[in-house]
């Protein structure tokens, strides 16, 4: 699962992920509330209005959070990790609606460029070891 800190940021990004075909699904509202007591903060006071459906969550928020969560440069690997927690949720109540789809291909594509900047990295970085390679040499 994450990190401890962490846990109450991905739950109300799971929270929002539930809310973006405009309503939280019964089972959905289970998983997310198994989750929720799983992790000791169910009754958390930010918390439970959303999980209770009492206060719903906006698409504008749902990408917001989950910005915020990944952070400005996100690894493919904490893309993938938010994709499969996002997955769990969206599988529960057995149909995936376009928005959720759509959130889970916003995900995705961040991780893929996330992906292509590492490997681009890599690629300057081996570059910049063999012109050192090649300055040492003619150095001795």
């Amino acid at each position: 699962m994450v990190r401890k800190p962490d846990i109450k940021q991905l739950l109300k990004i799971l929270i929002a992920a539930a809310w973006l075909d405009g309503k939280i699904q019964p089972e959905e509202r289970q998983y997310l509330q198994q989750i929720a007591q799983e992790q000791d903060i169910a009754t958390d006071p930010e918390i439970k209005p959303w999980l209770y459906g009492l206060v719903p969550v906006k698409p504008d928020e749902c990408y917001q959070w989950v910005k915020e969560y990944l952070g400005n440069s996100p690894s493919a690997e904490d893309c993938q990790n938010l994709i499969q927690e996002i997955g769990g949720l969206i599988y529960s109540d057995g149909e995936v609606a376009t928005e959720e789809a759509k959130l889970l291909a916003k995900i995705q594509d961040l991780s893929n460029k996330s992906e292509s900047n590492h490997k681009r990295s890599n690629l300057i970085l081996k570059q910049v070891q063999k012109m050192y390679r090649r300055w040492v040499e003619v150095q001795n």
